[in-house]
């Protein structure tokens, strides 16, 4: 089987790192974890990820009005976006607890059960993104993956366009390594693209 056999459904394997705007906003706050909606990151993942927190409450309230300063927030950003690296120095390897459950409840999803909401890695090929991989809101159910633009201030979309030309890079690097196709064959390996 081809790797792009998988594209149509679409994959998503959430981590730490996309729970962790949630987290460090929790950790910042002092409530629990679940008291924090909206807080997610989009995008690639890694150093490239963008972090959205406008639409983020905390326990009910609007993030914007918790009365953050500029540098705790970009001070957030950052522990988010070096999470991934934070867990890899602490456990001396990657997590792999977490991708596993979520795949585990992506599939349930797929297989008829309670639908998986968070941020997923699509395949996305619309008016402002093209044939790329990466994270979006969307929501996996047994009719697939589905998807939609993000919602966001004008320096999230802008740190998403980033995370976007980043992916595209390292796509079009593959393609030149001869590892996948050119985008303009994906089509013949699968017709659902």
């Amino acid at each position: 089987m081809d790797a792009l056999d998988l594209v149509p459904f679409g994959y998503a394997v959430p981590d730490e790192a996309d729970a962790a705007p949630a987290l460090k906003v929790a950790q910042k706050f002092g409530v629990p974890q679940s008291k924090v909606t909206g807080a997610v990151t989009y995008g690639g993942h890694g150093e490239a990820m963008a972090v959205f927190a406008s639409q983020a409450k905390i326990d009910g309230k609007p993030f914007y009005q918790m009365g953050l300063s500029a540098e705790e927030f970009e001070q957030i950003k950052h522990d988010t976006i070096q999470g991934g690296s934070a867990i890899i120095k602490l456990r001396g390897r990657s997590s792999f607890q977490s991708p596993a459950y979520n795949a585990v409840k992506m599939i349930e999803a797929a297989m008829g059960g309670q639908k998986f909401t968070w941020p997923a890695g699509c395949y996305v090929n619309n008016g402002t993104y093209k044939n790329v991989m990466m994270a979006m809101p969307s929501v996996i159910d047994e009719r697939g993956v589905h998807f939609c633009d993000p919602a966001g201030t004008a320096t999230e979309i802008a740190d998403l366009q980033k995370s976007y030309e980043h992916l595209c890079k390292m796509r079009d690097e593959i393609i030149t390594l001869g590892i996948i196709p050119p985008v303009a064959d994906w089509k013949k390996v699968n017709s659902n693209l």
